[in-house]
């Protein structure tokens, strides 16, 4: 069956985006620091002919999704907002309140919006990925309604050494107090820390 994961930075005081996030400001002040690792990425750089840590960890989590879980916002933000070629190349099924017929860019996979709940958009992507995972993509209230439900099986957070002072946490509200975290893998960096978890519990 797929695993169902979540890929997502955060800074050291733990803070997924910067204050004043918002639409425009998806990341909010200086929340752009969270990715200067991968933004400093310049294809696969090899080292005695090994591929690059960072680069590694962009390409494992790119290759592995079959399908996307995200929030409206999300989709706002990093779907429909962004040029071509589009960040997403596997179908997405986005959580909204309001329901409209899927939609598809030039060039890309399918949007299906979803007003059943996590757990319906979930289910509808692991049929989408077969063999594949399912990503979730976020935002924030996303990966904590798949944390709430229990259907998130892997938590990927990507440390970064800055501290933002205020913004969005990701375990903010968040009472799914039961769930176990095991730790899967670490890789460090000079510009952040892989961490990979097992979720488990009730």
């Amino acid at each position: 069956m797929s695993v169902v994961f979540a890929s997502i930075g955060m800074s050291l005081d733990g803070y997924i985006a910067g204050p004043n996030a918002g639409p425009g400001n998806a990341l909010g002040d200086g929340g752009h620091r969270i990715h200067q690792w991968a933004l400093d990425l310049d294809g696969v750089e090899e080292d005695q002919g090994r591929e690059d840590a960072d680069e590694h960890v962009v390409r494992e989590i790119r290759l592995r999704a079959g399908a996307y879980v995200m929030g409206r916002w999300m989709f706002d933000e990093g779907g429909a907002g962004r040029p071509d070629p589009p960040p997403f190349r596997a179908p997405a099924f986005v959580l909204t309140h309001h329901a409209r017929e899927p939609w598809t860019r030039r060039r890309g996979a399918p949007f299906t919006f979803v007003t059943g709940g996590v757990t319906t958009a979930v289910e509808q992507a692991r049929a989408a990925a077969r063999e594949k995972d399912v990503q979730v993509v976020g935002g924030a209230t996303t990966v904590q309604q798949c944390l709430e439900a229990g259907v998130l099986d892997e938590l990927q957070i990507h440390l970064a050494p800055v501290l933002l002072g205020s913004g969005v946490r990701l375990f903010d509200r968040i009472t799914a107090g039961g769930r176990r975290f095991d730790t899967t893998r670490v890789i460090g960096s000079r510009g952040v820390t892989h961490l990979r978890y097992r979720v488990s519990g009730a």
